[in-house]
């Protein structure tokens, strides 16, 4: 039914169909680990919600056809006997279907309960079309056929438990056209559409544009790459209700948020061909920085969340940051930053800070990023060395940036900052052989076999050689055949899908090894790129991995997974071609 190029192939099962820009996806995925029979557009407007299915129909018999479901950047299709249904994005808000051989029955996903609740349906007599009024999303569904046959209709205008819906069937020409636009209230109909196939070769281009600016240097080498920008590209979405700025979701599964040190990563990735894509993604979580300096635990589409926060790796994100944009930042952006990163950096030194104390304090696990690390088994209100070395790091960078701006007792001030932070971290911390976390009320000490407690080697450079040496040997050994295992394998508490308890994550891994190969342990930095980079060819760009199996856990669609990919396979690429440009590139 078309010729046009579509791009890689994956799994809807794994990664959901969708456009850059748009709040709703297609995807069996219709809440946290639930997978349903059929497919369904899911919206990510005040939460994740099913909105409507679609049901693939043998247009001979009228049965329920068991179609084959293949899926690219461009076209999602339907395929049974020699028929098919093909799906594509016309916009962010306008997707078109188009079939022959194979009908397609589309029905409200959420059932009417009560006049007020779930989904109503109707036949719009002003123009023919069929809309769907989702409750749960506030949004309207219009179904426009445009050529084919309209029939079965069912739950029109009904009220309480009904099955609401449509069925679309070939004419005398044998297919059939549709398009499903996603609306407020109402919209002036169309006179003309433009057709399928240009709709999916406009698709394509777009995405290709995209890959070939946040990867230009992918190859055969890097065969994950081009799959890694549609899943950036596919979860960004466009600025609505709380989302400030143009937006990459952590997933359109049901992690459907944007953290704040996920984003992060995600700008890194994006710098150097989505430049202001990038630079939203850094700022969007301080537009909601309280009155504290404090940034927000997350923020998506109806909900902004305070009751934790995230770890400060803002100062280490935002140096590579400023080495991968391709334009250097304007002064006006320099001061906002600085604003914004200094009172971040406040909020540690004052609310997170004990009276009397040196170093600050989570006050859970969550405020790590590592939730339920095994550092916080003994206590959760923890002074622990990664915070220490992260705040060291963004004080530096504080340094840099008031010096910029002509602020030189400013600069001097962040500098005693740092190294006063990361000599205590030392001699509070250190024993000598590892790190130890403490608690913040009852001054007792421990340590753990999680790799959370290596995470100063984030600092580099700044390291004493020796400390960098010993981290260094400790990492090695959280190293699998695919990766960083997060706790070692051989404890007691490694659990195979235990979250922050064992298995790989990309975060942990893109620190580390820049704070290895920052430290001058190349070789090791080497083989942790290597086995991470393998890890996401063969299992996909998952939440996080089993470290023993390499199998793919949670979230299999997750941003900042595909977002470490192409750092590292970057990183790698420009190693291999000029080996001294990737030094300070992000990886």
């Amino acid at each position: 039914m078309t010729a046009a190029r579509t791009g890689p192939a994956f799994s809807v099962h794994d990664i959901p169909f969708s456009t850059h820009g748009s709040w709703f996806d297609i995807s069996p995925v219709v809440a946290e680990k639930t997978y349903a029979e059929d497919l369904h557009l899911v919206s990510h407007q005040n939460g994740m919600r099913p909105v409507l299915r679609f049901v693939p129909l043998d247009a001979t018999t009228g049965a329920r056809a068991e179609a084959h479901v293949e899926a690219t950047p461009a076209l999602l299709s339907w395929t049974h006997g020699g028929g098919r249904v093909d799906l594509t994005y016309q916009s962010p808000e306008v997707i078109r279907l188009r079939g022959e051989g194979v009908s397609l029955r589309i029905t409200a996903a959420a059932q009417t309960l009560t006049p007020f609740t779930g989904t109503y349906f109707f036949r719009d007599p002003a123009d023919g079309a069929y809309v769907f009024t989702s409750y749960e999303t506030g949004r309207r569904y219009r179904v426009t056929v445009l050529s084919g046959v309209p029939g079965d209709t069912s739950g029109g205008q009904a009220l309480g438990s009904a099955e609401r819906g449509l069925t679309i069937t070939a004419g005398a020409g044998g297919t059939w056209e549709a398009a499903v636009e996603e609306l407020d209230t109402a919209r002036r109909s169309r006179t003309s559409w433009a057709p399928f196939s240009k709709v999916v070769a406009a698709v394509w281009q777009t995405f290709a544009d995209f890959a070939d600016a946040v990867a230009p240097w992918r190859s055969p080498r890097t065969p994950a790459a081009e799959l890694a920008a549609y899943v950036l590209w596919s979860a960004t979405v466009r600025p609505v209700s709380l989302v400030t700025r143009p937006a990459v979701l952590m997933s359109k599964h049901w992690m459907d948020k944007v953290w704040s040190w996920d984003h992060c990563f995600n700008a890194l990735a994006l710098a150097p061909g989505a430049p202001a894509l990038a630079w939203d993604q850094f700022s969007l979580p301080f537009d909601h920085q309280d009155e504290s300096g404090a940034l927000p635990d997350s923020v998506t589409h109806s909900e902004v969340l305070y009751n934790f926060v995230k770890p400060p790796i803002h100062g280490w994100a935002l140096a590579h940051l400023r080495r991968r944009l391709p334009e250097p930042l304007a002064r006006t952006e320099l001061a906002e930053i600085y604003d914004r990163l200094r009172r971040w950096t406040d909020f540690w030194l004052t609310a997170r800070r004990a009276p009397g104390a040196a170093l600050p304090h989570y006050q859970h696990g969550n405020d790590s990023g590592w939730d339920n690390a095994t550092t916080f088994d003994p206590e959760r209100l923890v002074v622990t060395a990664d915070l220490a070395a992260f705040l060291a790091l963004q004080l530096r960078q504080l340094a840099g940036l008031a010096t910029e701006l002509g602020l030189p007792d400013e600069a001097r001030r962040w500098t005693r900052s740092a190294e006063t932070t990361q000599t205590a971290m030392l001699d509070e911390l250190w024993t000598g052989e590892w790190f130890v976390a403490r608690g913040a009320e009852s001054g007792d000490t421990w340590s753990s076999a999680s790799l959370l407690d290596l995470m100063p080697i984030a600092l580099g450079e700044y390291l004493p050689e020796h400390v960098a040496k010993t981290l260094a040997t400790r990492i090695e050994a959280h190293l699998t055949p695919y990766g960083l295992a997060t706790e070692l394998t051989a404890s007691p508490h490694y659990r195979s899908d235990g979250y922050w308890r064992g298995p790989i994550w990309a975060p942990a891994t893109v620190l580390v090894e820049d704070g290895l190969r920052r430290a001058g342990h190349h070789r090791l930095a080497d083989e942790i790129s290597t086995r991470f980079r393998t890890l996401c060819e063969t299992h996909g760009f998952a939440e996080n991995f089993d470290a023993l199996t390499g199998s793919g856990l949670r979230d299999r669609a997750y941003t900042w997974t595909a977002a470490a990919y192409l750092l590292l396979a970057e990183a790698h690429e420009l190693r291999r071609i000029a080996p001294t440009s990737a030094a300070h590139n992000g990886g």
